[in-house]
């Protein structure tokens, strides 16, 4: 099934998965039997991040669920956690197509989807059914702006998201750093993240992490950062995609949109090595994940959680369980007998 749907045309493969995960999603009995088999299961392998307790750190990352229609789905197959989105407060179509393309040769892919979604109310919904089941899984919720809202206004977009899904996320995070929303990433600049912050704070009691992008300096990103201290933000999302396109064979590397996937790994790194120095901040690295190894040199670098996208597309199915199980064998390689052992004290 999974080399069948590399056939299709990305978004459509991507639309057809989800209507099967969600079709899934939405009968609790036929979870429970896969659940069994795909779920890895272990004490060992819990975390605790910003007052949350996770059942393993692997994550799914915001852009494969942007609508929360396949969250049974996605804890059935081995997740931690899940953060869908980007939601924004009324539903948009997003950028014209094509606009998702895969880079196989890189392992990699290129969108420019432009926060397509249903809008909050009808994530909400959803999200609302999902937390009748009381399974014990994580949903973040990741929050953005309509296209056609000026920057002026955008507190206000991130606001009335937030308030109709407040009641239903597990934490929230604000995206500032996607590349296909027009002048988008001008909110990571000092004084409209500083308003932005200062508007968002007050307005939830649950952890509020903001999403960076890994094209920041390293001057910008201590900005964010003081930024996210003096308001009170619990941590960090390290990193969204690029618009650099570092020695790619496909080509389709010419394509505009945020890169994902193998060629980001480095610039990933480098940027969650670069925060790691940060107290007071929880990180969550995401970009370029494909395998047990990298979680671990992630966990073991300072973050808390790990998220992926591309290297599940790729993957497959099992990819969680693989990950996983490779999470343990390295653990005990290395006399680590709980993640536990690598926190180091953040908020």
């Amino acid at each position: 099934m999974h080399r069948l749907l590399f056939a299709l045309d990305p978004e459509e493969a991507h639309e057809l998965t989800l209507r099967l995960l969600s079709f899934w999603s939405e009968r609790g009995p036929l979870l429970e039997v896969p659940a069994k088999l795909l779920r890895v299961e272990d004490s060992r392998l819990e975390v605790e991040a910003f007052g949350l307790r996770f059942p393993n750190p692997l994550g799914l990352a915001a852009g494969m669920d942007k609508d929360a229609r396949a969250l049974g789905a996605w804890w059935a197959l081995g997740f931690g956690f899940a953060e869908v989105g980007t939601l924004t407060p009324r539903p948009q179509e997003g950028n014209p197509r094509p606009r998702l393309f895969r880079l196989v040769e890189d392992h990699a892919l290129i969108n420019r989807m432009g926060f397509n979604n249903q809008g909050a109310e009808e994530a909400a919904r959803r999200l609302k059914r999902f937390r009748k089941r009381k399974l014990r899984f994580p949903v973040g919720v990741n929050l953005g702006k309509n296209r056609d809202t000026p920057l002026e206004g955008a507190a206000e977009d991130y606001q009335r998201a937030l308030q109709v899904l407040e009641p239903y996320g597990d934490y929230f995070v604000l995206n500032v750093s996607s590349p296909n929303t027009p002048g988008l990433r001008t909110l990571q600049e000092g004084p409209f993240l500083d308003e932005l912050l200062s508007r968002l704070r007050p307005a939830t009691r649950k952890p509020l992490l903001l999403k960076v992008a890994p094209d920041l300096t390293f001057e910008a990103l201590d900005e964010a950062v003081e930024l996210c201290l003096k308001h009170g933000l619990e941590g960090l999302v390290a990193v969204n995609t690029t618009l650099e396109r570092p020695n790619l064979k496909s080509p389709l590397a010419k394509e505009a949109g945020g890169l994902s996937g193998r060629p980001l790994k480095e610039r990933a790194l480098e940027v969650l090595r670069y925060l790691s120095r940060v107290e007071g901040l929880t990180l969550v690295s995401v970009g370029g994940v494909e395998g047990p190894e990298d979680v671990w040199e992630r966990l073991k670098l300072g973050a808390r959680l790990v998220q992926v996208y591309t290297g599940f597309v790729y993957g497959g199915p099992l990819f969680p369980r693989r990950v996983l199980k490779g999470l343990l064998k390295l653990m005990e390689a290395e006399g680590v007998r709980s993640l536990k052992e690598l926190w180091v004290p953040r908020r």
